[in-house]
């Protein structure tokens, strides 16, 4: 093979190889939880990539939807959602390779009384870099010229007892379960080239005191304009 078309051939692979992985990162999934159960968990994952909340709704717009063993009068209401779930699930999984959130926390106020609902998100996985930063330090964010900063999630607080963990007394890594998700990052660094911030209680308010903290951000760097 001649150097010409060892390079086309390159290109070429280059090309599909950039395609592919651009399919992968813009299609979307789709999850549905019928509410039919106390206990029922919605749950997104991505094997590659973030979480990327594109919509969510709690209530029903489809009567075929979880309509197994429901009665025509509790599937006859297609224009009921609850206000605030797409705000609600974003805050929670945004920026997560996986999350779960209970259908109890969207039963109230009920949007329809009588009609059978279901929590149903559509979502893409985001390739993304995380940065973790312990508390008291500084995050520093920063994309190529000609790019800017895309926040998919943050959280400030702790989910494990190993992360920013050195020489910490074990009742400061106790709490595993006081990670707050905040939307303060995004407001701070998005549309931006760079950023700096600081993961503090002063910032982010305290979330779970004597617990020692700290700050996860999910970002990627796209082209401006």
């Amino acid at each position: 093979m001649d150097s010409h078309s060892f390079g086309l051939s390159a290109m070429l692979l280059l090309a599909a190889t950039y395609l592919l992985h651009t399919a992968v990162a813009d299609s979307v999934d789709r999850v549905t939880t019928c509410d039919d159960n106390v206990l029922q968990v919605h749950r997104l994952h991505c094997d590659h990539g973030v979480i990327d909340v594109v919509d969510s709704l709690y209530g029903r717009s489809n009567s075929l939807v979880c309509a197994e063993g429901k009665s025509d009068q509790e599937l006859a209401n297609t224009k009921c959602s609850r206000q605030g779930t797409l705000d609600k699930v974003k805050m929670s999984c945004n920026g997560k390779k996986s999350c779960e959130l209970g259908l109890r926390a969207f039963r109230t106020p009920d949007p329809c009384v009588g009609t059978s609902k279901y929590l149903q998100t559509n979502f893409t996985c985001q390739e993304a870099m995380t940065v973790v930063t312990c508390e008291g330090s500084v995050a520093h964010l920063y994309c190529g010229l000609g790019h800017i900063i895309i926040i998919y999630g943050a959280g400030y607080g702790r989910r494990d007892q190993t992360t920013c963990s050195y020489r910490r007394a074990p009742h400061e890594l106790k709490n595993v379960k006081c990670m707050r998700p905040t939307t303060l990052v995004a407001q701070m660094c998005n549309g931006r080239f760079s950023c700096s911030v600081t993961a503090s209680n002063a910032v982010f308010k305290d979330p779970c005191k004597g617990t020692y903290k700290y700050l996860e951000i999910s970002y990627a760097c796209k082209r401006k304009g």
